[in-house]
């Protein structure tokens, strides 16, 4: 399975399990990503994210998104998106 690093989480938020990712590439909602770090190993799809409180569908390199996660994410975990 072939992977895109897109971008970092910057910030988790434990109650509603929140991540915050600053990208580097595109996602999308529906996309399957992986979060990987220190502690961190596991996939998920994207079923909705958040650009300034606003849902949004796409979003780009430079832009930094809330997503919700499955697990707990943190500071410096990478992002890749899945193919």
């Amino acid at each position: 399975m072939a992977e895109e690093k897109i971008g970092s989480v910057t910030h988790y938020f434990d109650k509603p399990q929140v991540g915050a990712i600053e990208l580097t590439g595109e996602l999308e909602v529906g996309d399957r990503v992986a979060f990987r770090g220190h502690t961190t190993d596991f996939e998920q799809e994207i079923d909705s994210m958040e650009l300034e409180h606003e849902s949004v569908e796409t979003a780009v390199a430079g832009e930094e998104i809330a997503v919700k996660v499955d697990q707990r994410v943190r500071e410096g975990d990478e992002v890749y998106r899945l193919d």
